[in-house]
Parts: structure tokens; C-alpha cells; sequence
């Protein structure tokens, strides 16, 4: 077989999830292109003014269709609802903890934090969901990957970050987890996928090996139901799914203009996430 040549962002966690999709793919042979997005040239300005999802994944794509090269490797909390024609999602890995994390030095919980602290967020889910159980907090907005998120944490009271994150960069940090009960993690989050074109069968065999066959169906289900929101990373919706035995379980909430929350189980990934959708929009 050729080698799979891989398109990716060049920030340290997008190598890091390279390397582990490299290293899974064992006796396949790996080139990795750089490839730089919208979202890189625009770090310091909000996602919301700059255009949201696809900002961290157009240009990879757009070369993944030319056949410029043959695998994107994206976090999948990254990539839009709707892919564009021809693409596909072949595989994912399992998943990595999926929680939200607190990151400060002084307190262990949101409880915890003293009245009207600072807590760094871009993340418009993030702040719909503290602000639901901490109206006093002051919510910043802090930019950056990850690693230039923890340096500029001692500037907060707390900033919050996903736990995968951090874990696969090997970073250490005062990071505490945040329950799914005060905070539902996006969708996808936690969720490496592998992007191929729908055309490409050699490369999709590849990737069967390494695909976590519960992990893609947790996918499924919370894109279908962030789908059929009409959501994106820039609306205040969160979803999470989880398999038990063979049963798929979603919890799933809205923020806006009231909050609303679903807890839907079944079998059958497009079905939970069409009816927690329908359950949300009531």
C-alpha cells in the first residue's frame, strides 16, 4: 500500500492527535502535511465574528477532495454537522475523556469560586452553563491552543478547558473535572476522526482496524442531534453520548432562550439524536 498522507492544522495538539492515529495504524506507512486554516491566522479574534466551525477545517478539506492527501485528522468537535459532498468520517479512535475541566490553582470546584470571579471561556457552551449555575461569575474570553490557554491562566480565577486536551499533550496542570450535571461536554469532544474521501477504499480499509466501533456511534448520534438543532460550536447546545451494553444513551441540553434539557436512550445512533432534538425543541 502507498503511504496515507495526512492533512492536519500544525498546533501541538493537532500533531499529538497525528502521532496517535500514526501510531495506531501499524505497518502503514505515514506523511504528515501542515496544513494552515482560517482559525490559525485568526487567533485573536472571536470565533463567533470569524465564522465558527469550518474555520479550523476548509482548507484541509478542500485538499482532501483535490487528492492532494488522502486522510484529515481533525478533533471532531471541530468539524461541521454537514461534511462536504464526497467526504466522509471512516473512523474514529476511543474516545478520550470527554470531560470540561476547571483549571486553577486556588479552587476545586465552580462552588467553589468566589463571588463575581473571573473564569477565561471562548466557548459560548461553556459560559451558558456556568452562568446557569454561577450568575455572578465574570466570563472572559481567552484565545490560543492549549498550551498558550494554561500560560495565561494565573491572569484568571479559572479557566476552563477539555480534558482530552491536556491529556493527550502530556501537560500538567491543577485540573479538575467538571461533573456532567453542571456541564455537558460538546459534541464530538474527546472524539479524534479520521476524514476520508467517500471514493478512497484503500485508505477506509486502512482505517477499519482502527476504528472504536461504540465511539463512532456515541459521533453519530450527538451530530445527528446537534444536526437537527440547526447548532454549531457558536450556539449554546451541548450533547454526550455513551454505550452500555449494547444501549446508547445521549444527554443533551439547550441554553437558549430557555434551558432545556433531554436524557434519551435506544439503540440505533440517528434515532437517539433525531428524538432528543425533537425532545429539545418541544
Amino acid at each position: 500500500m502507498k503511504p496515507i498522507v495526512i492533512g492536519t492544522r500544525g498546533s501541538p495538539l493537532a500533531l499529538a492527535q497525528v502521532d496517535i492515529i500514526a501510531g495506531l495504524l501499524r505497518g502503514v506507512k505515514v506523511e504528515r502535511r501542515i496544513i494552515k486554516t482560517s482559525g490559525d491566522r485568526f487567533m485573536d479574534a472571536s470565533l463567533s465574528a470569524t465564522g465558527g466551525k469550518g474555520l479550523f477545517t476548509k482548507e484541509i478539506e478542500d485538499l482532501l477532495l483535490a487528492g492532494e492527501i488522502d486522510l484529515a485528522v481533525h478533533s471532531l468537535k471541530d468539524l461541521p454537522t454537514q461534511l462536504p459532498e464526497g467526504l466522509t468520517i471512516a473512523a474514529v479512535p476511543a474516545r478520550e475523556d470527554a470531560h470540561d475541566v476547571l483549571i486553577s490553582a486556588k479552587y476545586a470546584t465552580v462552588d467553589e469560586l468566589p463571588k463575581g470571579a473571573r473564569i477565561g471561556t471562548s466557548s459560548v457552551r461553556r459560559k451558558a452553563q456556568l452562568l446557569a449555575r454561577r450568575p455572578d461569575l465574570q466570563i472572559v474570553e481567552i484565545r490560543g491552543n492549549v498550551g498558550t490557554r494554561l500560560q495565561k491562566a494565573s491572569e484568571y480565577d479559572g479557566i476552563i478547558l477539555a480534558a482530552a486536551g491536556i491529556k493527550r499533550l502530556g501537560l500538567s496542570a491543577p485540573a479538575h473535572p467538571l461533573d456532567f450535571d453542571l456541564m455537558i461536554p460538546a459534541v464530538g469532544q474527546g472524539i479524534i476522526a479520521c476524514e476520508t474521501r467517500e471514493d478512497d477504499l484503500e485508505t477506509q480499509e486502512a482505517l477499519a482496524a482502527i476504528n472504536h466501533t461504540d465511539s463512532l456511534s456515541c459521533a453519530e448520534a450527538e451530530r445527528v442531534f446537534l444536526r437537527a438543532l440547526g447548532g454549531g460550536c457558536q450556539l449554546p447546545y451541548a450533547g454526550y453520548a455513551t454505550v452500555t451494553g449494547g444501549q446508547l444513551r445521549l444527554i443533551g441540553a439547550r441554553f437558549e432562550p430557555d434551558i432545556r434539557r433531554v436524557d434519551v436512550t435506544g439503540t440505533e445512533p440517528h434515532e437517539v439524536g433525531e428524538r432528543a432534538a425533537k425532545q429539545i425543541l418541544g
